[in-house]
């Protein structure tokens, strides 16, 4: 059976400051056959693609990124907010709907020529995917797709994604 997700994504209303309406993903996550479905949709879109790594952007999608990387039995690479990770790494700064941010990724975490899914759980403006996928190419890495749970699509973030492949669960 089919679960409509939609149904378990909670609108929070002036978070975390006013006037964004927050997509909050944990009571999909708290509905075992649910956070199931959205693993058994990644993983079957990603099997077979001879993909090297799946890398998880700070911090929800990791929820997405690490059941991935173990149902495709390859490695997932993090990529963090600020002073997070304990190596050497490669920065970039970047846009958010609400403010500014960057993040890194340890240097060594691709190999040159690394076939990677880049994962996050809402892509808005794009600015924080196009960030991730900025880092994984400074790595000389390859971003075969980027996958979202949620694309808010008034906010046009797949424009700024436009030079990759983008896969999207659910559209508000």
């Amino acid at each position: 059976m089919t679960i409509n997700l939609t149904d378990l994504i909670r609108n929070v209303p002036d978070f975390p400051v006013p006037g964004i309406q927050f997509k909050d993903i944990t009571p999909l996550l708290q509905h075992g056959a649910a956070f199931k479905q959205v693993i058994d949709t990644l993983a079957a879109r990603y099997e077979g693609r001879s993909l090297d790594a799946v890398v998880g952007v700070e911090s929800r999608g990791f929820i997405f990124s690490a059941p991935l990387a173990y149902r495709l039995g390859i490695g997932l690479v993090p990529i963090r907010k600020p002073g997070k990770l304990p190596w050497e790494t490669f920065a970039v700064e970047y846009d958010l709907e609400y403010g500014s941010n960057k993040l890194e990724m340890h240097r060594d975490a691709l190999d040159p020529g690394a076939r990677v899914v880049v994962i996050d759980d809402v892509l808005a403006t794009g600015g924080t995917v196009a960030a991730a996928c900025q880092l994984v190419e400074t790595a000389g890495a390859v971003v075969e797709e980027v996958a979202c749970l949620i694309e808010l699509t008034l906010l046009k973030g797949r424009e700024r994604l436009a030079n990759y492949s983008f896969f999207s669960m659910l559209q508000y």
